[in-house]
Order: C-alpha cells, then structure tokens, then sequence
C-alpha cells in the first residue's frame, strides 16, 4: 500500500525508453494470440495420468531462461537510462559479516538503515532480491559476501505450521546446496524473520534490531520484528528512536478529519514543493477505513537530497492541528521532535488559546520546548464564503511559518495551485480560496508559552469507564492512536 499511494519526487523514464524495452512486433504477436472466434483454438483441455508429468516438464528449459532474459532487459535499460538493477543487487561493507536478505519496498529502509551503520563502523549488508521466481540461485550466491557468517531473511508473510517463511526457505536451501557441493567453506547461520503484516511500519530502528540479534551469540532462529509478541517471545527488542534522515530533512505531520479537505491542500504543497528545482518532497497519507470524518494523519517530508524513507514520522520539526478537538482524542504532539512547532486551528482568542489546552497537551509542549501558533481558520473560511473548508488557510500557515520557501513566493505558488485545483469550478471559487490566502496571514498569531501549566483540564476518557475490560485495554488504545503498541 505504501509503494502505490506514496508521492515522491521522482525521474520518469521517456515513452522512448520504455517502447526500447518493449519491442512492438513482441507485442502484436501477443495481441495475435488472443482468444477470438475468427481464429479459434482449443486451450485447457484435459489430460489423463499416462502423459500429464511429461508434459509438466516440458516447461523447464524455458524457465530456466527467464533469469537471464530478466537479466538482459535490465542490462538494456541501465545501457539506455544509466538505473542499473541486477536480479540480486548487494550494498554494504564489502566484507560484511552479517547480511540481511529482504524483496520488496522494505529494501530501501534497510538499504538506508545498513549505509548509517557502515558508517559507524560495522561490517552489515543487505541483499535485495529483484527476481523471486525462478529462484535466481546463482545470482544470490554471487552477491553474497564470501566471510558472511550471520544471514537474516525477511519476509513480509505468515506460513502458519511451515517450519519457515518462503523466502527464509529459499535462501537457506541455496546456501546449503553451495555448502555441500563443496563451494561455500562455512555454512552461515541463517535466521527467519516476519515484518511488516498488514501494512505494518519497518523502520530503520527495526533493522537495526536485526543487526543486532544477529550479533548475539546465539541468535533466535525465528523471529518477528515491529510488534511486541508477549504470547510466543518471537519479537525482537529495537531503538524506536533511531534516525538517520539527513539533517536538513523538514519533515512535518498533519491532523484532520476525511473530507476536509487536508489530504488535498497536503498534496498541493507536495507539488508546489516538488516543482522546485533544488527540493525534493515525499507525502503519504494515513486514513481511517471508516473514511469521511475520520481521522487522517498526513506525513511530508521536504529536503535538498533525495528522501529515502518508505515509513512513517516519528520525529516532526512541524505538527498542525487541523481540528482542535483532536487534541482530547490522539496523541498529537506524540510525534513532535524537541523544539518543533505546533500550528491550531482554534475559534478561541489569542489569549485564551494557551488555558484551553488540556493538562497534559501543556506537559508536553513545556517538556518539548515546542513552539505554539494558532488561528481561527473557521471564522476566516466563513468570512471569504467558504465555511468549513479551512485547508487552504491552513496551508498557507504552514508555508508561512515554516520557511521552506520564501513567503512571496509561497503564496505565488499557493494561488497558482488554486487557480489549478479549482479553475472548473469557476471564478468566484478561486477569487474565494484566495482572498483566503491573503487573510490567512492577517489571522495567523503565536501563543505566548509561559514556563508552567496552568490547566486543571484532563483528558476526557476514550470510552467509559464502565465499558468491557477488552474495550478499555484494546478497543480504546485503538481508538486513541496506539494500537501499534498493542501486544499480542
């Protein structure tokens, strides 16, 4: 889900390009095999135990060519574009004695994860299937570093009652045919990991968790990393906090509810952003199936360097709350790094903002030493004609505070965005968002924090009191934002 809904800053490859890769003749003659009653042809039919195995066989030989005709349309399109893959692409330490082998969008986070640990010091490298069936054998073994001594297999699935996961099995049988044919001196150890069910987060503190298991003498041969399994013990301890994003990365988190219009006014500054010549900019957006007026959590990060982060922000230079009542139902500042900025959308005065914080909101801010600003983004919105569409004020704040661009250029770029979004909708739309823009700036103020809490206010309760004991442990950390930190 993560690989098809991310926005990201990315390089296309030309319509050239990919017709090189597809020969045209190859794809008439595939056309020139469809099923059509002009040209009718018996498929499927049945066959009896006499000749049904020797048939299965005959497919082999063309199996066995697929490795290297993958192979080869990967060579032509690194000789046309430069972008070299390889049917297992290794990156590490050289001599790295211990490796990670992992398929699919969670070898970018490991890949990350295992270039900040080399330059620490340590001898890790992962090896990234491009190819899983036909099992490319000779391929794996090749980019294996020859002293690895500790091997991790990743998989993003569950086989229950299977002595491994598919890929696990694989690697391990690849690795001990080589052995015993007498061309891998050492059998390494080799453990099986489950991450990432369901969509669930791998960051580079989990990786990391899996260097170091390997490390242990006797690492567990199963194990699963990202969730606290206190049923079975497969779970792996990790350093949640670890970060290795590039320091000058802007990374910024939004609160709001489905329909509100957030997640739109998010993507436009995705694109305002990625436009620029020199900044590159990712955006993902977390919703709840239970869709309009829902909760939505959206995730963007903006940098000068190319973002590399498949997973979700856990340390935000930038928190905007889009709906003040959030505040008494999710965590909000729970992903605000020390000394970020905390943008509320709140009806009340300047004045009375800082006491209509609950207890523990005022805890955290004073703790994180975040930076408060706030705007009755609904009065605007229904000044300018556009009641309960507070995204684009909204936006426009975030621009304004945050510097990522110059503040003219910024609102140039937000009502050119407009002009664009709503341009079908006519021109009193436009002239609507926009002169929503420029009151933004006039309604836009910063809360004075003083250095104490001053609300007796608590946090109301997430469901009764009264409820079931599995609605208050389990539904309601759910309900609150924290069912990733459910145990089994």
């Amino acid at each position: 889900f993560r690989t098809s809904h991310e926005l990201n800053t990315i390089e296309m490859l030309s319509d050239d390009d990919l017709r090189a890769l597809v020969p045209a003749e190859l794809v008439r003659a595939h056309r020139g095999r469809a099923l059509t009653p002009e040209r009718p042809v018996i498929r499927g039919t049945a066959q009896n135990p006499d000749v049904y195995f020797q048939a299965r066989e005959t497919v082999n030989p063309y199996y066995a060519a697929v490795p290297g005709a993958v192979q080869d349309a990967m060579t032509m399109l690194a000789q046309r574009v430069g972008r070299g893959y390889h049917l297992v692409d290794y990156s590490g330490h050289p001599d790295a004695d211990r490796v990670v082998v992992v398929m699919g969008s969670a070898a970018e986070t490991v890949r990350e994860t295992v270039a900040a640990l080399c330059a620490r010091g340590e001898r890790v490298g992962v090896a990234q299937m491009r190819l899983y069936r036909p099992f490319p054998v000779r391929a794996l073994l090749d980019a294996l570093p020859a002293g690895v001594r500790r091997v991790a297999v990743l998989d993003r699935t569950k086989e229950p009652g299977s002595s491994g996961e598919p890929l696990f099995l694989d690697v391990v049988a690849a690795l001990a045919q080589s052995h015993t044919d007498g061309e891998r001196p050492v059998m390494p150890v080799v453990t099986g990991g489950r991450y990432g069910l369901g969509s669930k987060e791998l960051t580079p503190g989990m990786v990391a968790g899996v260097f170091a298991e390997l490390a242990r003498e006797r690492p567990r041969p199963r194990f699963t990393i990202g969730i606290t399994d206190d049923l079975s013990g497969t779970s792996l301890p990790y350093d949640p906090s670890l970060d290795i994003e590039p320091p000058g990365t802007v990374r910024a988190v939004f609160f709001g509810l489905g329909s509100d219009g957030t997640v739109g006014a998010n993507k436009n500054t995705i694109k305002i952003l990625g436009s620029e010549e020199k900044l590159h900019a990712q955006g993902y957006f977390v919703y709840d199936s239970k869709k309009s007026g829902s909760q939505t959590v959206s995730h963007l990060r903006f940098g000068t360097e190319p973002i590399h982060a498949p997973y979700l922000i856990q340390q935000a230079s930038f928190v905007g709350c889009h709906h003040f009542g959030l505040l008494d139902r999710v965590d909000v500042l729970g992903r605000a790094a020390p000394g970020a900025t905390l943008l509320l959308d709140c009806s009340r005065p300047p004045a009375e903002v800082w006491d209509a914080l609950p207890r523990p909101v005022q805890e955290k801010i004073l703790a994180k030493h975040v930076n408060v600003y706030a705007i009755d983004a609904g009065r605007i919105a229904r000044e300018v004609g556009l009641a309960g569409r507070t995204n684009t004020i909204l936006q426009t704040c975030f621009f304004a505070i945050s510097g990522v661009l110059p503040r003219d250029q910024a609102i140039a770029s937000i009502k050119a965005a407009i002009i664009k979004s709503y341009g079908r909708r006519g021109p009193e739309v436009v002239g609507k968002n926009q002169a929503a823009v420029d009151r933004a700036l006039e309604g836009l103020h910063q809360i004075e924090v003083p250095g104490r809490v001053t609300s007796a206010r608590e946090l109301p309760l997430v469901v009764p009191a009264h409820a079931p004991e599995f609605v208050q442990r389990v539904t309601a950390e759910m309900m609150a934002g924290r069912g990733d930190d459910l145990p089994v």
